[in-house]
């Protein structure tokens, strides 16, 4: 319980270091703070719109494999290996569909949560929680981004992606065993 609470805690104060300190640091530096904000926004407009087609593509094929029922055969296969080792099956199609898209994987959370027996406050609705903010899709961020700038040899990109999206995957585990487990 100790632990629980220190993390509470702790996640307060760097919330609020980080929304107060990175302008607070950008100001002592003679950075017009805001200016600077509007100016990454106008070129993070610009970049939605090159990512526009990408984005299509790696959203049509994840929601092709899940339609096609592969997502849920997969994590039958799968979950008896898995749930021994804290990754219920529950979260399984979550942590799959994470690395492609973080909308499907979302929607997927929403499953658990709206799935009577597991829910929000569930062992799987944490954890999923927790899998959600701590892997990134990667996928995703490869082919819309690289994609968008022509870069179309990125191998040491992905696997140093799915490296770390499997890291947040075991300490996902890790931590949720660890809290609530």
């Amino acid at each position: 319980m100790e632990v629980r609470h220190a993390i509470e805690i702790a996640s307060s104060f760097i919330l609020v270091a980080l929304l107060v300190g990175i302008p607070l640091y950008g100001w002592v530096r003679g950075v017009k703070v805001y200016e600077a904000f509007v100016e990454g926004a106008k070129e993070g407009f610009n970049v939605a719109i090159r990512i526009i087609p990408f984005l299509v593509a790696i959203l049509a094929a994840v929601g092709a494999f899940r339609g096609a029922g592969a997502m849920d055969a997969l994590a039958k296969v799968v979950g008896p290996v898995t749930g021994p080792l804290g990754l219920p099956p529950e979260v399984l199609p979550m942590a799959i569909v994470r690395p492609f898209s973080g909308s499907g994987a979302l929607g997927l959370l929403g499953n658990i949560f709206a799935t009577p027996g597991l829910g929000p406050d569930s062992y799987a609705g944490r954890l999923g929680s927790i899998l959600q903010g701590s892997t990134e899709t990667t996928f995703y961020v490869l082919s819309v981004y690289c994609g968008a700038v022509g870069i179309v040899r990125y191998r040491h990109a992905l696997l140093a992606g799915l490296s770390a999206d499997l890291t947040g995957l075991i300490a996902s585990v890790v931590i949720a065993r660890m809290l609530w487990g």
